[in-house]
C-alpha cells in the first residue's frame, strides 16, 4: 500500500495541543516518570503516566500520589485513572484537577488482565453501558470546572460476539470527552495476533465530533504512518512498541514532520541508553537498588536482536548498583551495528487468545445487577489498574 505523504496535524485534546500526534500509552510498571523522561529526551509527544486506581487516589495512598506526581518540565502532564464506581472516579478526578496534579485525565477501559476483568473492570466494563456512561459523565463533570480535558481509552469489546467500542465511543463523545482512543483488539485477543485497524477506521467514521486515536501494532514510524493512512485516525497511541526502544519517539517525530531520518542504534548507543535509564530510575525511586531492580525487566527488550550471550544477559538482569550496571555494559561487544529486523517487531506481552475471565452471568444483561455491583467494588483494591 502507498503511504500518504500528507503530514498529520498537531493533536488537539480540548485546550491542549501535542506537537506531533503521538501518545505514549500508560503501562503499569513501565511508564513511570523515569521512563517518560527518557522518551521525552528522544522525541515529542503526549506521555501518559502509569495507570492509577481512583480508589487509591481518594484514599490518598502515597504510591498513588507518586504516580500522579510529574517532573516540573513535563508538559502536558497526563494522568490515567482506572475506576469502576462513578462517585469514586469523580472524586479522584476532582483531586487530580482541583489540586493541579495534571493537565489531562485519561480513563482506562482497556485492561484485559484477568484479575481486573473477572470482577467486571477494565475491558469488561463497557458491556454495562449505563455504568460506563455514569463513570465518564462523573469524570467529565469533575474535571470541567478546572478546564482539564478527559479522554477515554478502550478495547473493541470482550470478544468477537460482544463488541462495545462503537456504542461506547458515541457515549463518550456525548458525555463531553476530548478524544477517544481504541486498542484494536478485544479482551479475548489479549495482546495476540494482529490489531484490527479496520475497527479504528469504523470508530473514526462513527465518532465525528472529537479526535479518534488508534492503538495496536505500532512497532515503527512506518506503521504509524500506515495506520493513519488506512484509518483516518487523528493520532496514534504507542504501547509495547517503545519497550526497550525509547528512540521510537525520535523516529515518530521525524516521520510526522516529513523527515526520512530514523534511529538505527548500534549496541554502544543502546548501552548508553540503558545506563541513562538506570540513572533516571535511581533518581525516581530515591533508592539505587530499587531503581536497578525495576530496570531489570527492561533488559531483554533493549537487547533484542543483539549478539549478547546468555551469561551477560543474566548478569545484567541481576544488577543492583549503577556502577555494576556500567561495568557489565562495558563488557559487551559495543561495536556491534544495528541488527536490523532482529531488533524490531513485537516485544513485551503477547500470549494467545483466551477466554476472558468475567463475573458469573456478566454477559446475560447489559445492565448492572446488585451482585455484580458488589463484585466491582473488589476490582479497585490495588493502586495500579494494570
Amino acid at each position: 500500500m502507498t503511504i500518504s505523504t500528507t503530514l498529520p496535524a498537531p493533536l488537539r485534546i480540548g485546550s491542549l495541543t501535542a506537537p506531533v500526534p503521538v501518545v505514549l500509552a500508560p503501562m503499569a510498571g513501565v511508564t513511570n516518570a523515569a521512563f517518560r523522561r527518557l522518551c521525552r529526551e528522544q522525541g515529542q509527544g503526549l506521555y501518559v503516566a502509569e495507570i492509577v486506581t481512583s480508589r487509591a487516589l481518594v484514599e490518598r495512598n502515597p504510591e498513588a500520589l507518586r504516580i500522579v506526581t510529574f517532573d516540573d518540565d513535563e508538559t502536558t502532564r497526563s494522568a490515567q485513572v482506572y475506576g469502576v464506581d462513578p462517585a469514586t472516579v469523580g472524586r479522584a478526578v476532582a483531586i487530580i484537577a482541583g489540586e493541579d496534579r495534571a493537565d489531562h485525565v485519561d480513563l482506562n477501559f482497556g485492561c484485559p488482565v484477568p484479575k481486573v476483568t473477572r470482577k467486571g473492570g477494565g475491558a469488561a466494563l463497557p458491556w454495562k453501558r449505563e455504568l460506563f456512561q455514569r463513570i465518564v459523565d462523573a469524570a467529565v463533570a469533575a474535571a470541567a470546572p478546572f478546564g482539564v480535558p478527559v479522554t477515554v481509552k478502550m478495547r473493541k469489546g470482550i470478544d468477537a460476539d460482544h463488541q462495545t467500542y462503537l456504542e461506547a465511543g458515541l457515549i463518550a463523545q456525548e458525555a463531553g470527552v476530548a478524544a477517544v482512543a481504541l486498542h484494536a483488539r478485544t479482551a479475548a485477543d489479549y495482546y495476540s495476533g494482529t490489531a484490527d485497524w479496520d475497527a479504528i477506521r469504523q470508530l473514526k467514521e462513527t465518532v465525528t465530533k472529537v479526535p479518534v486515536l488508534g492503538n495496536g501494532d505500532i512497532w515503527s514510524a512506518e506503521d504509524a504512518l500506515e495506520m493513519l493512512a488506512r484509518t483516518g485516525a487523528d493520532g496514534v497511541v504507542v504501547g509495547r512498541g517503545c519497550q526497550g526502544r525509547p528512540w521510537l519517539f525520535a523516529d515518530l517525530e521525524a516521520a510526522f514532520t516529513g523527515s526520512d531520518e530514523r534511529v538505527r542504534p548500534g549496541l554502544r548507543y543502546v548501552a548508553d541508553t540503558i545506563y541513562r535509564h538506570g540513572q533516571l530510575m535511581a533518581r525516581y525511586f530515591e533508592d539505587e537498588d530499587k531503581g536497578m531492580r525495576d530496570l531489570r525487566k527492561h533488559m531483554a527488550w533493549y537487547l533484542k536482536g543483539y549478539a549478547v550471550g546468555g551469561d551477560a544477559r543474566r548478569g545484567l538482569a541481576l544488577v543492583s548498583t549503577l556502577a555494576e550496571l556500567r561495568e557489565r555494559l562495558d563488557m559487551l561487544d559495543l561495536d556491534q551495528p544495528y541488527p536490523g529486523e532482529a531488533a524490531e517487531g513485537q516485544r513485551g506481552r503477547q500470549g494467545t487468545p483466551k477466554q476472558p475471565h468475567l463475573p458469573y452471568g456478566w454477559l446475560d444483561s447489559r445492565e448492572l445487577d446488585p451482585e455484580h455491583r458488589a463484585r466491582l467494588n473488589e476490582a479497585e483494591l490495588s493502586v495500579s489498574g494494570g
